[in-house]
């Protein structure tokens, strides 16, 4: 998919609005409308192409999904005072309803929802594929629908459920509770999993796995603490046979080594020459089909955040009595002196804008290195096209860790523990160690959440762990600085869509706001 969805095929799937015949032509002549599209199998193709084209967007997986995420975790801090005042205030937690990030994620997956109810709605017209063929791709919009509604109800708690096309003005919905909409996610992806491969071919990708659906189905049970249900989701996808550890961590964050064993679901971005698609749906038949993720971060672009000082330290080092220093600091991270560029240039203090960290008592300049381009270039302010990687089998196997200990088996989540840590390129003690002993569930929790956090760290996984352990009331101590009970346990929905929707009143918002 890679090469074969670059192609976005942009549709404008618009509110049918009730006016006056004798002053309105309702149909548009040198446009293409909903009711006159999904005649062929090439159109329905075309339609979920779309949905994906939105999940990739300026306003999602492109730019806004990572800061929403990252910027709600103690994973980062800000890297000085560039950092946009809407960013900062979600780092802060000083945010409202009129954030902007908060609103523009919310719009966007609203609208990846609405472009999948399109498909589906309209998808009994097509009669030209073959029946197995029509069923993935439906597969496919289904569980973008599901996806995109994880999101919400895991981030505002109750929201608007869409099950199909929006036809008129007054099509808008309340809120649901948030039960159901866990219920509909679960059963869409109970339901598609029969119809989606196992692996697909080199020109397709990207496109959505009957792994990915059961990974999802494993972190929504997880969210909502039933880890029995959870596991069964977790052993699917670890006993397939198509996933592993790779030798080398840094390969699940490079270019080159996209749609590895290890990847679960990637967000496809391709190279266009430093052209970027700021258009918030993704939409744009020749659009760059690029991220913003390498100059927001790197240690010689924006660098607007930067590891924060408790996730620096959280890693084990030689000069704290540990065996070894955690490879994947290293790995993670770059450092003032270091070499990057395939060795062509050392990394200064003077290149790095803005704050420094303090790592152990220490004050450096340390700045992020996942996901970015400075490993084979002298990058500063391009854009770049390496994969967002959605869920990857190191979660699935730190994921099992969690739900054996939560189900009272020790011994088998420290052994999926050790499976991490055993990495080749990581290779670190196995548990206990000095630092971590595992003779009881709360110690086995606390390696637990050691492990996710410098394994996964800056990878949109921090803010769903903490939502989901104080939900679950995990938490022996409250992560965030900010915290403040009954306000910031979820965001508030946006006063667009208060304004917006009739169905939602002032008094809907969430406690706090």
């Amino acid at each position: 998919m890679k090469k074969k969805l670059i192609i976005i095929y942009a549709f404008l799937f618009g509110i049918v609005f009730a006016c006056n015949d004798d002053t309105l032509e309702k149909t548009n002549p040198n446009g293409v409308t909903v009711e006159g599209y999904y005649k062929n199998g090439a159109e329905l193709n075309s339609g979920v192409t779309s949905v994906y084209s939105m999940l990739k967007s300026n306003n999602l997986v492109a730019r806004e999904w990572f800061f929403l995420h990252d910027l709600r975790s103690d994973d980062v801090a800000a890297g000085g005072g560039q950092l946009e005042t809407p960013r900062n205030q979600l780092l802060l937690g000083t945010h409202d309803a009129v954030n902007s990030v908060l609103g523009t994620v919310w719009l966007a997956y609203y609208r990846m929802i609405h472009r999948a109810n399109a498909v589906m709605d309209n998808s009994e017209k097509v009669t030209d594929l073959a029946d197995a063929d029509k069923k993935r791709l439906l597969g496919e919009a289904r569980f973008l629908r599901a996806y995109a509604y994880y999101e919400l109800v895991s981030l505002w708690g109750d929201v608007p459920l869409y099950k199909n096309y929006v036809l008129t003005v007054d099509g808008s919905l309340p809120r649901s509770p948030a039960e159901e909409v866990y219920a509909f996610v679960i059963s869409e992806l109970q339901a598609i999993q029969a119809d989606l491969p196992l692996t697909y071919d080199a020109g397709n990708q990207g496109r959505v796995t009957k792994g990915a659906a059961q990974m999802l189905l494993a972190r929504t049970h997880m969210q909502k603490g039933d880890y029995a249900n959870a596991k069964i989701e977790l052993l699917k996808v670890y006993s397939s046979g198509v996933y592993a550890l790779v030798d080398n961590y840094n390969d699940n964050f490079l270019e080159e080594t996209e749609f590895n064993k290890e990847s679960i679901f990637e967000v496809n971005f391709f190279p266009s020459g430093g052209v970027y698609n700021w258009d918030g749906d993704g939409n744009g038949a020749t659009a760059g089909t690029e991220t913003v993720r390498t100059q927001e971060y790197s240690a010689i672009g924006w660098r607007n955040v930067i590891p924060s000082n408790s996730l620096l330290s959280e890693f084990e080092k030689t000069q704290k009595g540990d065996a070894k220093t955690d490879p994947r600091y290293d790995d993670s991270f770059y450092f003032t002196g270091e070499k990057y560029n395939k060795g062509a240039n050392t990394l200064t203090d003077g290149q790095q804008n803005g704050n420094a960290s303090v790592v152990d008592g220490v004050t450096q300049k340390v700045s992020w290195q996942k996901y970015s381009l400075m490993y084979k270039m002298n990058e500063s302010f391009l854009t770049g096209a390496i994969n967002q990687r959605i869920m990857r089998f190191a979660e699935t196997i730190l994921s099992l860790a969690e739900v054996e200990n939560e189900l009272g088996n020790t011994a088998e989540a420290v052994k999926y523990l050790n499976m991490i840590r055993a990495r080749k390129s990581v290779s670190m003690p196995a548990y206990p160690t000095s630092r971590f002993p595992v003779s009881n569930k709360d110690q086995v929790f606390a390696a637990i959440v050691h492990e996710k956090r410098v394994e996964q760290s800056g990878e949109q996984i921090r803010n769903r762990d903490i939502v989901r352990w104080r939900k679950n009331k995990k938490l022996k101590s409250e992560p965030l600085t900010y915290f403040q009970a009954n306000k910031h346990e979820l965001l508030p929905i946006p006063q667009q869509e208060v304004d917006n929707n009739a169905k939602i009143e002032p008094g809907d918002q969430n406690p706090g706001y």
